[in-house]
This record gives structure tokens, sequence and C-alpha cells, in this order.
């Protein structure tokens, strides 16, 4: 009795971590390397990054990340996770593409959120290497979280 009661916990603690998030950090996102490539059909250049083992280790995974919220385009629903305040980030101050996490909200979980208000998401990171048109980092159906 006592072993089919063990191999039953064991079966469900395996279920349970198999399907935890796990909680990131800025820290971590930094630990990526940038090429710069010149992209031809555009006439620019563009930071191409190279992530770490680290990082790619959370590729695809459920993960959880607080930062500063950042509605960058509403109309379009393109929003931004940062490790720092808008007047600090990426798109206004003198921080990397590493510091921003492009947010693709839950239907659910689309609301009004206020400009750097510090908040914490869940969702399934996704590293992006050749769209120019998205974050290098994506949290894919984001919602907020609350512990």
């Amino acid at each position: 009795m006592l072993n089919r009661y063990c191999f039953t916990l064991l079966i469900c603690l395996t279920a349970f971590l198999a399907n935890a998030q796990e909680t990131i950090d800025w820290k971590l996102l930094s630990k990526v390397k940038f090429r710069t490539d010149y992209i031809e059909d555009l006439g620019a250049y563009y930071m191409k990054p190279k992530f770490s083992k680290e990082v790619e280790a959370y590729q695809g995974k459920e993960v959880i990340l607080s930062g500063y919220f950042i509605p960058f385009n509403e109309q379009k629903m393109f929003f931004i996770l940062s490790r720092y305040p808008l007047s600090s980030c990426y798109f206004c101050g003198a921080a990397g593409p590493e510091s921003v996490v492009e947010l693709q909200l839950k239907p659910e979980a689309v609301r009004r959120f206020r400009m750097d208000e510090q908040l914490t998401f869940k969702g399934k990171l996704t590293l992006n290497v050749n769209d120019i048109d998205h974050c290098n980092y994506i949290l894919k159906n984001a919602e907020p979280y609350e512990p």
C-alpha cells in the first residue's frame, strides 16, 4: 500500500514539475551577444542576437518575468515589458535590446495598464533571431501573474 502511495505521489510530482513555470530575471536575459548585420532590402543595419546556452534552455518554456510595462502601440496591441522605466528603456534611453521583452497578451488578459507600472507576467518565452518586426525576446500567451 505504501509503495502504491509513493508511486502515485511521484507521478503527480513529476507532472506538476513538468508544467511548472520558472521565474527568470533580466540578468539571465542579458546573456546574449549581438552581431551587426546589414539587411540589403531595408538598406539598414540590424543587431542579430546570439543567445547563450543558458538562455536557449528557456526557449518555448513558460516563464515568469517582472518589469516595467510600456504600451508601445496600443492600437496594434504591441506591448513591452522592460527592465527599465520608459525614460531609460531601449526605445528612449541607452539600454540594449536585451532589456525589453515583447508581450503578446492572451485576449482575455488585455486591459489598461499604466505606463511604467511594475508588473509580473507569465507566458511562453520565444527567442527571436531573424524577424526584425519583433523584439529578440517574446513572451507569448502572456498574462499578468500574481503569486
